[in-house]
């Protein structure tokens, strides 16, 4: 795999401003956020909004790239295996298109070679949390719990030292999570493309998958969907295809990170 080797110094200087920052006890720390935003249409980007831009961009939080490239980033949140992970990695495979997972501990636990081939086939691994909580209800050390506990797992599973990535579960954040986050190492990755597709015996068709895909699809678009659903499986091969037809190129989220800086904050490493 590549882009894999952490920038000490950068890592250092990133986490050192941090700290310096960081008030566990702030106003602004309590405040609850559930991610969400205006869908993009039409090829326009989707919007956040000013508060949540400012808040993601003071923590270094990314939800889309530039909206002058033709570029999408795909990323699945992993809760449980449900029997379509593989096929998705087989189309992503066969087209050539990195993505990032998102597991929880439960995934890890349930679905080891699967996670083992995500690693094989160079995919990245994203830190989802371990238990799933709403992240921003717990304490400083929880949290750290939370995030070590999944790296501890997934460190024995596949030998990967540490993830860089965290998604709060169901978007759940406040600034207080994103601070400790920071100290700790992860970048925050939410998405700007979404859909109803994470309740596992609902189903809605394969073309309902596409449709959602690609009436959303903009430059930037950091695309979020759960491999629980048999759409997504099916209509992958079908939107990844249409999407280069259209001129897009799918790129990984440390290409996402060097969009906003001219050097990663940390990249994935595993040992040797």
């Amino acid at each position: 795999m590549w882009k894999q080797h952490i920038v000490g110094a950068v890592i250092a200087t990133f986490i050192i401003a941090a700290a310096i920052s960081f008030n566990p006890f702030s106003a602004s720390g309590s405040d609850e956020h559930h991610w969400g935003l205006k869908r993009a249409k039409n090829g326009e980007p989707a919007e956040a909004g000013a508060q949540l831009d400012q808040l993601l961009e003071k923590y270094g939080a990314i939800y889309k790239g530039k909206p002058d490239k033709k570029v999408a980033y795909l990323t699945f949140d992993n809760g449980y295996e449900n029997g379509f992970t593989e096929s998705i990695l087989d189309t992503l495979k066969k087209e050539k298109a990195p993505a990032t997972f998102f597991l929880t501990g439960h995934y890890l636990e349930s679905a080891p070679e699967i996670v083992k081939r995500m690693v094989k086939d160079g995919h990245t691994i994203g830190n989802h949390s371990y238990g799933h909580p709403n992240m921003a209800r717990l304490t400083p050390d929880a949290m750290r719990t939370e995030w070590k506990k999944f790296d501890d797992k997934l460190r024995g599973l596949t030998g990967i030292k540490h993830t860089t990535y965290f998604r709060p579960p169901e978007g759940i954040f406040n600034a207080k999570l994103l601070e400790i986050g920071n100290a700790e190492g992860y970048r925050h990755i939410f998405w700007s493309v979404a859909f109803k597709d994470w309740e596992r015996d609902v189903r809605r068709g394969a073309d309902y998958a596409y449709n959602a895909l690609i009436e959303q699809l903009h430059p930037g678009a950091v695309i979020l969907m759960h491999t629980v659903a048999q759409d997504n499986a099916e209509a992958l091969p079908r939107f990844i295809a249409e999407a280069k037809k259209q001129g897009y190129t799918f790129l990984s989220l440390d290409d996402l990170v060097l969009e906003h800086e001219d050097f990663p904050v940390a990249l994935q490493s595993s040992t040797p």
